[in-house]
């Protein structure tokens, strides 16, 4: 699961899978998906961190452990169902207030109501935390070497790992196309939590397999000098959470 501050957490396909109209909708009045999801996330970020504060008054003593931030959380089911019916409530409250549409307002009830119902079961189950959160890795630099890979494009990623072998979600692949040659993968600057990296190829995206049979230090280049494996682990999708953290229900006093 990647964590909250990865990157979108739902994408336009998860708003169609829960509205088939959706595109139409949007074509007609013109309409910014994208940006609704920017902005949904947006909202739902800063209702996290009012969760994650209200947790310094009423849970532990604050000097006891320290309590987890928007870096740490972790992008569970519940989450991400609140994000996609949040994004599909706000498009069609714009959708209503272009047109005043009895439909769109329907719409925009039905799920106002469903992104409620998801909140309410995050805060029944918690929010998941990762104890060492590890960052989405960036796209690594791939370039051609002296080596005889067949020749034809490949597609190269990465994934950092922390301390103890937690690994974060991949990067956007990277393609190249070689000629009498192998690759070479060097990774960005690492963060400061990752100690290690798994890189993963393959000659199509979804093909991609782990390429090295340990992790790699952190700051060490990578070589492709065989033949690439075709089967094994693919890339990462991110951390499970090491811990889920409740939600206080606070009542006001008086």
């Amino acid at each position: 699961m990647p964590l909250f501050m990865d990157g979108a957490i739902s994408n336009i396909e998860d708003l169609i899978a829960r509205d088939s109209q959706l595109l139409e909708v949007a074509t007609v009045e013109g309409i910014d998906l994208t940006r609704k999801l920017i902005v949904a996330q947006e909202e739902i970020g800063l209702e996290l961190i009012t969760f994650l504060n209200r947790l310094h008054f009423v849970d532990q003593p604050f000097w006891v452990t320290a309590q987890p931030s928007l870096n740490d959380v972790v992008v569970t089911t519940s989450l991400k169902l609140w994000h996609t019916y949040r994004a599909l409530e706000m498009f069609y409250t714009d959708a209503f207030s272009s047109q005043l549409n009895d439909r769109y307002a329907a719409k925009r009830d039905q799920f106002r109501e469903a992104a409620q119902q998801a909140c309410e079961k995050l805060i029944q189950i918690g929010i998941g935390v990762a104890s060492r959160p590890v960052p989405r890795a960036k796209p690594p630099l791939v370039t051609a070497i002296s080596g005889s890979l067949p020749d034809g494009t490949y597609y190269v990623t990465m994934e950092w790992l922390n301390s103890v072998g937690e690994a974060g979600t991949s990067a956007v692949p990277t393609a190249i196309t070689l000629t009498a040659s192998t690759f070479q993968v060097e990774p960005p600057a690492a963060p400061p939590i990752a100690t290690s990296w798994n890189v993963f190829a393959g000659r199509a995206p979804e093909g991609m397999v782990l390429q090295n049979s340990s992790a790699i230090p952190a700051g060490e280049l990578w070589a492709q000098t065989t033949e690439l494996l075709q089967s094994g682990k693919g890339p990462g999708q991110g951390q499970e959470p090491n811990y889920f953290k409740p939600i206080p229900r606070v009542l006001p006093r008086g």
